[in-house]
């Protein structure tokens, strides 16, 4: 079987877990920490970074730095993953959401405006598959009617809106380190503070609400409990895993671009029977994952059947928040068609930078012979 996903190791995460087990300093916040921060800081042009032990927290933080209050509103895609929406309805905030665009399943960001009302907090644009959303439009709403926006950047790691990293953009923005993505650390996430009136704040949050942070820098004598907060910082050993990753990333992201292009142009032939992932102009591909869209739900489920009778693992993803058994009955009624095409449509492929050019060929093989017959 060719799984839909497999971690990749550089060869250093053992080395460095083990440097961490014998620096005496297992907890978070330590020289791995650090480490990881400050290269993440430097490669993306970020003002603050927070690793996190998943990008859920992250968010979590980013909901609680914004002083999210019951009833406040937060504008959101429906076809997203339920951690986005999660750390905002736990603070007591209505979720409203909004649909994806016709091409691609990013939120249309023309249609943010109607929903904006007194109550709206926050905009948290999703960057489905690393495509950036448009931030323009986005960031401009956000200024005209001063609200907060929180990227949910968890599979956009190394990719860009024009000329800025996207995580760079918003005020606040999430990343996700989980074993599916780019690069890993099994769980693992990171928070980026854009704006300098949360940077702060942000690490006492992080630091479970103590100014612990300050202390072991030297600025403080004591620490103490000054904010709420959580434990939201992963140990040492699963950041001297992350900085591994990160060490490797040029050739890892190289590796996916070529998988990306191999399965584009192997699938040509069959443009105009299926849909490809859309490139918007003012995007960079980081390619987190090959999706095609099929023509309806029962096709989709029979092209996973087939393909898995030929040893592949393929899958769907996520099904509509807006008619989850949670929320449909907080829902507003409206329809959001793109949000249930592409729940109903899209499947993602094999993509992990082991996955050799021949599975590659086994695999659009098999594609093509469900639609062709060939």
């Amino acid at each position: 079987m060719i799984p839909f996903n497999k971690p990749y190791l550089t060869g250093k995460e053992a080395h460095y877990m083990y440097q961490a087990a014998l620096s005496g300093k297992l907890s978070g916040n330590g020289m791995f920490t650090n480490k990881c921060q400050q290269q993440l800081q430097e490669m993306y042009n970020f003002k603050k970074v927070l690793l996190t032990t998943s990008c859920t927290d992250a968010l979590e933080m980013a909901a609680i730095l914004i002083d999210t209050q019951p009833g406040d509103e937060i504008i959101i895609p429906s076809y997203t993953f339920v951690s986005t929406a999660n750390p905002f309805i736990l603070r007591g905030a209505n979720v409203i959401f909004a649909d994806s665009n016709a091409d691609n399943p990013n939120l249309d960001a023309d249609l943010v405006e109607s929903l904006i009302t007194p109550k709206t907090k926050a905009i948290v644009p999703v960057h489905y598959a690393g495509i950036a959303c448009d931030m323009d439009k986005i960031m401009a709403l956000a200024k005209r009617y001063n609200l907060f926006v929180i990227e949910d950047a968890a599979q956009a790691i190394d990719s860009r809106y024009k000329n800025q990293y996207l995580g760079g953009i918003g005020h606040l923005s999430a990343f996700s380190f989980h074993e599916t993505k780019n690069i890993i650390s099994g769980e693992g996430g990171m928070l980026v503070v854009n704006d300098e009136r949360f940077v702060k704040r942000a690490e006492i949050i992080w630091e479970k609400g103590t100014n612990r942070s300050a202390f072991f820098r030297g600025e403080i004598d004591k620490y103490g409990w000054v904010d709420i907060g959580s434990s939201f910082l992963p140990s040492e050993v699963v950041a001297a895993f992350l900085y591994a990753q990160i060490e490797h990333i040029n050739p890892i992201q190289e590796r996916r671009k070529e998988l990306w292009e191999l399965y584009r142009s192997r699938l040509q032939e069959l443009d105009g029977r299926i849909r490809f992932p859309w490139l918007p102009s003012y995007a960079t591909n980081n390619a987190h994952m090959f999706y095609i869209i099929c023509n309806d739900v029962d096709e989709r489920d029979r092209l996973i059947r087939h393909l898995k009778a030929n040893g592949i693992l393929a899958v769907f993803h996520y099904l509509s928040l807006h008619k989850s058994p949670f929320y449909k009955p907080r829902h507003d009624g409206r329809e959001l068609p793109y949000t249930d095409f592409y729940s109903d449509r899209l499947l993602r492929l094999p993509l992990f930078y082991e996955l050799t050019n021949e599975q590659v060929d086994q695999i659009t093989a098999a594609i093509k012979q469900f639609y062709l017959g060939e």
